[in-house]
């Protein structure tokens, strides 16, 4: 994702400026965790040699670079996986739902592709460096190795979070200046309010690759928010759009779309459950599996086009 301001998601997005400096900006992300990735691995390689330095032991280095790099190669794979468990299930906000257990029990399957993509890996290679690798998948080797992978799903999923609000603050006043709400409650606080508009967006121009793809309005399930991004969910398919949620929530048709979280908008048309929650706030379960936080803030908006009836 880019640095660049955010685009009125009304036209297709226009030509990005080129150069390095773009091109760093526009992937910083992976470059972060390229560079972490290969920090840690040149750590863990450094200490093992430390390590058979000072026991007076001889090693193989290429072997050592093998074992512990075909480690890290398998989790920078896994980092997409993790994204979409993230998105999947935010974690955020702590103590509003049950996704902490959810994400421990990903963190099982996760172990088990890290273990068998790590195995595979050096049983290919060990014949390029004079070496065989008898691959052991007995229980106490699984259990060694989830020990020490959900340590590590931990600290990569900190770090995801800690990477989406660092490099993506939200996009405040500066971004989207205040003016009158276009929803009819009242404003809730000054980053709730856009700019007004005259017409109702129908379709979305985004980018993907060189191409640009339409995306209607109606197909959207719901949107969240990723800092100066928006990510639409259509279809079980994401597209990010830079937007803030204030201005897209003045350009969307209020009739069909309505604000019911600090991070997400929904397409009414598309919930067909809403569960009572923790601490006055409710669930909202979308026709494409999704499941988002109404909270209690933003109900009042939500019951003003969807009453609810008991």
């Amino acid at each position: 994702m880019s640095d660049d301001s955010p685009l009125p998601a009304s036209h297709a997005p226009s030509a990005e400026p080129r150069g390095l400096g773009a091109t760093l900006r526009r992937y910083r992300l992976v470059i972060i965790w390229i560079v972490l990735l290969l920090g840690v691995s040149a750590i863990d390689i450094a200490t093992v040699l430390a390590d058979a330095k000072r026991q007076g032991r001889t090693v193989d280095v290429p072997w050592v670079v093998v074992l512990e790099g075909s480690s890290h190669l398998m989790l920078g794979v896994l980092i997409p996986l993790l994204y979409g468990f993230h998105r999947r299930f935010p974690v955020i906000p702590v103590g509003r739902n049950f996704n902490l257990l959810v994400h421990l029990a990903l963190s099982v399957p996760y172990s088990a592709i890290h273990v068998l993509g790590m195995f595979a890996m050096r049983w290919m290679v060990a014949p390029l460096v004079g070496r065989t690798y008898a691959v052991q998948l007995n229980l106490d080797t699984l259990l060694y190795e989830y020990r020490k992978d959900i340590v590590t799903y931990l600290i990569f999923s900190a770090a995801l979070l800690a990477f989406r609000y660092a490099l993506a603050p939200e996009a405040g006043p500066a971004a989207s200046p205040p003016a009158q709400p276009v929803t009819p409650p009242a404003q809730d606080d000054a980053n709730d309010t856009a700019g007004p508009t005259t017409e109702r967006l129908e379709r979305f121009a985004v980018r993907r690759k060189d191409k640009e793809i339409l995306v209607s309005a109606q197909d959207i399930a719901w949107i969240e928010a990723a800092g100066n991004y928006a990510i639409l969910h259509v279809g079980g398919e994401t597209y990010d759009i830079r937007s803030s949620l204030s201005r897209l929530e003045a350009e969307l048709d209020p009739a069909r779309f309505v604000r019911v979280h600090k991070s997400y908008i929904v397409n009414v048309a598309r919930v067909r459950e809403v569960e009572p929650w923790i601490s006055g706030d409710s669930r909202l379960k979308l026709d494409d599996g999704a499941v988002v936080s109404l909270s209690r803030r933003y109900r009042p908006r939500f019951e003003k086009i969807v009453p609810i009836r008991t």
